[in-house]
C-alpha cells in the first residue's frame, strides 16, 4: 500500500488545486486543509519549528514556512486552553485499591521580556499505574499533566477542577511535595482531609546539608546521617530531633535551629512508614523531576531559547494536551474552524 502511495505521487507529481475547491479554503485563519493543520501542530510541538519544517518536507513533500509552522502552533496551543481541553481528566477511574497522587513543583523558563519565570507544573497519576504485575514499584504508565507560567493562583484553581473531576474521596488522595509555603498552603486549604507527604529526599537533603556543616569528619557525617535516615523511614522524627539538639550543644547553633524548625513544621507530613503501606508506597517527589523533563525541559529550554509569556504558555498547553494523550482534542479543532 505504501509503495502504491509513492508511485502515484511520482508519476501525478504536482496537482494544481481550483480555488473553489473546498482544500483551498481557508479553516481557522490559515490556507492548508485541516489534516495539514493538525500535523503541522504535533510536529511544532515536538521539535523546534525549524526542525519540524524539515520533517514536514520529509514525510509529506511540503514546503511550510518555520513562521507559519510557529503560527499554527500557537493558535492551537491558545485554543485548546479556550476548549478547557487541559482540565479534562484524562485517566481512568479509580478503582477500590488505588490511589490518585498528585505531585506539584516549579521550575524556571527564560522569557524575552521578563528574565527567568516559574512555570508550575502538575502531575496526577493512580497507584495502579505504577505497580508491576508482581506488585513492585515500576514505571508509571499514564499521567495528566497541568501546568501554567506564573501566578500560583491560576495554577491551584486549574489543578483543583482536575483533581475533583476524579471525585476521589480524601483517604484515596495522596499528595506528594516538597517544603514550598505556596504547595502546602494549597494542599491544606483545598483538600485538608487528603494526604500529604513532604518528599523523603527532600527532607535528607536537608538533612545533608545539616551534616556538612556540623561534621568535620566524613565517616562520623555518614555514621549519623545513616542513623536518622533509618530513623525517619521509621517515622521516628522525634527522635531524630533529639539528636540533632544533642549535635546542637556542640556545634552550629542557626543550623540546628534550621533543621529542627523545618522538620517540626512538617512532621505531620512525614509518617513514612505508613506511606509506604498505601497505594504503591511511594514517598518521593521524582514522578514531578521527570515531568518537568517531558513538559518543559526538552522543548523549551534548549540552547537559545527565549519565549515571550503567551507564545510560552501555549505550547505548553499544546505539550499537555500531547501528554495526556488528549490530541484527538486538536484534530477536533482543527474541523470546526474556530477563528470563523
Amino acid at each position: 500500500m505504501i509503495s502504491e502511495k509513492k508511485t502515484l505521487q511520482t508519476t501525478l507529481g504536482k496537482i494544481n488545486v481550483n480555488c473553489s475547491n473546498p482544500f483551498s479554503q481557508k479553516v481557522n485563519g490559515f490556507q492548508m486543509s485541516s489534516l495539514l493543520q493538525d500535523l503541522v501542530a504535533y510536529a511544532g510541538q515536538l521539535n523546534v519549528y525549524e526542525k519540524s519544517n524539515d520533517i514536514l518536507e520529509r514525510f509529506l513533500g511540503i514546503e511550510i514556512s518555520t513562521m507559519q509552522v510557529n503560527k499554527v502552533t500557537d493558535f492551537y496551543g491558545l485554543n485548546c486552553a479556550k476548549e478547557e481541553a487541559l482540565l479534562q481528566p484524562s485517566l481512568k477511574p479509580l478503582k477500590p485499591d488505588e490511589v490518585l497522587y498528585v505531585e506539584a513543583d516549579g521550575s524556571m523558563l527564560f522569557t524575552r521580556d521578563n528574565g527567568w519565570k516559574e512555570v508550575k507544573v502538575g502531575r496526577l497519576f493512580k497507584s495502579g499505574d505504577c505497580i508491576d504485575p508482581n506488585g513492585k514499584q515500576s514505571c508509571i504508565r499514564h499521567s495528566q499533566y497541568f501546568g501554567h507560567l506564573g501566578d500560583s493562583k491560576t495554577f491551584t484553581s486549574g489543578m483543583d477542577t482536575i483533581i475533583d473531576n476524579y471525585k476521589v474521596l480524601p483517604n484515596k488522595l495522596v499528595f506528594i511535595s516538597d517544603g514550598a509555603p505556596w504547595i502546602k498552603n494549597w494542599i491544606e486549604d483545598s483538600f485538608p482531609e487528603a494526604i500529604s507527604i513532604l518528599d523523603y529526599y527532600h527532607a535528607l537533603e536537608h538533612l545533608y546539608q545539616f551534616a556538612e556543616k556540623v561534621f568535620s569528619d566524613k565517616s562520623e557525617s555518614e555514621k549519623w546521617t545513616d542513623q536518622q535516615k533509618e530513623l525517619l523511614l521509621e517515622s521516628n522524627v522525634d527522635d531524630v530531633i533529639y539528636n540533632i539538639n544533642i549535635l546542637g550543644k556542640e556545634s552550629n547553633a542557626k543550623a540546628v535551629n534550621e533543621l529542627i524548625n523545618y522538620y517540626d513544621s512538617n512532621k505531620n507530613r512525614m509518617d513514612y512508614k505508613y506511606y509506604k503501606t498505601i497505594g504503591a508506597g511511594i514517598i518521593g517527589s521524582g514522578a514531578i523531576e521527570s515531568a518537568h523533563r517531558t513538559l518543559i525541559q526538552n522543548r523549551m529550554k534548549l540552547s537559545g531559547q527565549r519565549w515571550s509569556i503567551k507564545g510560552a504558555q501555549h505550547m505548553i498547553n499544546l505539550k499537555t494536551v500531547y501528554l495526556n494523550e488528549n490530541w484527538d482534542k486538536i484534530t477536533f479543532l482543527s474541523k470546526m474552524n474556530v477563528a470563523a
